[in-house]
């Protein structure tokens, strides 16, 4: 089981559905622990340091994330729409202005992490590439990633992984 975050999404959002690995083959969960997604929200930029995630925040963010894979492989429902539309409506901390009249940034929190993920999938579906959001298409991968070419074609959620591995099986198969 490889416990490594990927990132291949091209956005937090979708990043974020990659924290259960081959959904489609022998899913395994990259965030088995609270403490794994506030290491996934270090490691995806998001925050400097890895939040103290509670338990209840971690089952709302696995909610939260599966809600989101759903939206984006097309599958809607009205609970999905619901939770993402919770999370992203919420009240956002802004920047704070210090005594020297600095602005200093706002504590980031969990349910402020899950807030921007949220908002981040809004923009996302609801925006120019809404319609581009697809599933690697190798047989042993089933990441999403937002296809951001020129032509819309791209069909490997990576050209190193992905793409590489079913270039050279098409090579050996032609020897």
């Amino acid at each position: 089981m490889d416990t490594r975050f990927t990132w291949v999404g091209g956005r937090p959002s979708v990043d974020f559905t990659a924290t259960l690995g081959k959904r489609e083959q022998t899913p395994f969960e990259r965030i088995p622990e609270p403490a794994d997604l506030g290491r996934w929200f270090r490691e995806a930029g998001l925050t400097l340091d890895e939040p103290a995630v509670p338990g209840r925040a971690y089952r709302q963010a696995v909610e939260l994330r599966e809600a989101l894979y759903r939206l984006f492989t097309g599958t809607t429902y009205a609970a999905d729409l619901e939770v993402v539309n919770r999370w992203s409506s919420r009240p956002l901390a802004g920047p704070r202005l210090t005594a020297e009249l600095r602005a200093e940034s706002a504590a980031v929190d969990v349910p402020g992490l899950l807030s921007g993920l949220a908002r981040d999938a809004v923009e996302l579906l609801s925006g120019p590439l809404g319609d581009r959001i697809r599933t690697c298409a190798s047989d042993e991968c089933s990441l999403l990633f937002v296809d951001a070419s020129r032509a819309g074609r791209r069909r490997w959620c990576s050209m190193n992984t992905c793409g590489a591995r079913a270039k050279m099986a098409t090579y050996r198969a032609v020897d």
